[in-house]
């Protein structure tokens, strides 16, 4: 077991007399390609109890049992289940396809296409139909969904206010990594992440790059606990007027190639200037265009992986509704 320190509340494994007992939560999955429906799961796993264990599957797909028993009946018997809601608009399956479609129709302000829609309605998915979980849906931005994720906190007197920015595309362990060395610059950092804009990011990166757009990738972001605050369609220039609005003390870029602006300027040449700007190794290799890698070169074993566990979770809902109660039929009364 990992264990995570950091927002442990204080007498969660080990309350005081008097308290009432600590309510811990199990929650597990696959947590493959972790976006911001990952997060959200885990925020509300969180909130239903003080101290939060998390299991990750093996590569196996354990949805049921080798005889066909749902995992968790012995769970829900006891009356300890609960379900999490479920983030729409998201899934590692629609993220997935839109790597091995190379289309631009999930960037924001663009139309989804018709070759890009029947690629998603159809890509990995079993003869046999399509369930709600593997399933591709389309994701609406809303306030609510952003306040759910944000910290809400603004800098305090004394903190440092540390800027850095970027794609933060598939948001990933080496962006984590990244964020963590950021954030342990200062004793009371406030580190605030710029994210560029969808049109921006393809620009410097091309091909069909951002895979996440705008929206998607402000909420992952911001369940990062690393970050107080995200600017969503932030200028790629970090200029004078970003630095003195936010009162940015620390400027920070990571080790990746820092692609000149349009007009052929340094992006960071301000805060370079005003000798605020650093250079920060996360110690990881892991990066976005190496996980796209992966998944364009084992394309046919992840459609294959899809087809199977989407037919696994089909054959599952069906059990679970032929276990529900059948109305009784008038014809069937003894009155």
């Amino acid at each position: 077991m990992i264990r995570n320190g950091h927002g442990v509340v204080v007498g969660a494994e080990r309350p005081g007399r008097g308290s009432r007992p600590a309510v811990r939560v199990w929650c597990d999955g696959c947590y493959d390609m972790v976006h911001y429906g990952h997060s959200n799961q885990l925020r509300q796993a969180r909130a239903m109890g003080d101290y939060l264990i998390v299991g990750v599957h093996t590569d196996d797909d354990i949805t049921l049992t080798v005889d066909g028993r749902d995992t968790y009946e012995e769970v829900k018997q006891a009356g300890r289940y609960r379900e999490c809601k479920r983030t729409q608009g998201v899934s590692t399956t629609d993220l997935v396809g839109r790597m091995l479609l190379v289309t631009k129709a999930h960037h924001s302000s663009q139309e989804m296409s018709s070759e890009y829609r029947e690629y998603a309605d159809s890509f990995g998915k079993c003869p046999g139909g399509r369930n709600p979980w593997t399933g591709v849906s389309q994701f609406l931005q809303t306030s609510q969904k952003i306040i759910q994720f944000a910290s809400g906190k603004e800098p305090q007197p004394g903190e440092t206010v540390i800027y850095v920015a970027g794609a933060f595309d598939l948001f990933h362990i080496g962006h984590v990594d990244f964020l963590e060395k950021v954030h342990s610059l200062a004793e009371r950092p406030y580190v605030i992440a710029g994210l560029h804009f969808d049109q921006e990011v393809n620009r410097y990166k091309g091909k069909n790059y951002p895979i996440m757009n705008l929206h998607e990738r402000t909420l992952s972001v911001l369940a990062c606990r690393y970050v107080s605050e995200v600017v969503i369609g932030a200028p790629y220039a970090v200029t004078a007027e970003l630095l003195d609005h936010f009162k940015v003390d620390i400027v920070c870029h990571g080790k990746t190639e820092i692609v000149p602006d349009r007009d052929g300027s340094d992006p960071y040449q301000e805060p370079k200037r005003r000798g605020v700007f650093c250079h920060v190794d996360s110690g990881s290799d892991l990066t976005t265009d190496l996980i796209v890698q992966r998944i364009i070169t084992n394309r046919l074993e992840y459609e294959a992986r899809n087809q199977k566990k989407e037919a696994k979770e089909l054959a599952f809902l069906e059990a679970m509704r032929q276990q529900e109660p059948q109305p009784t039929r008038e014809s069937d009364s003894p009155f």
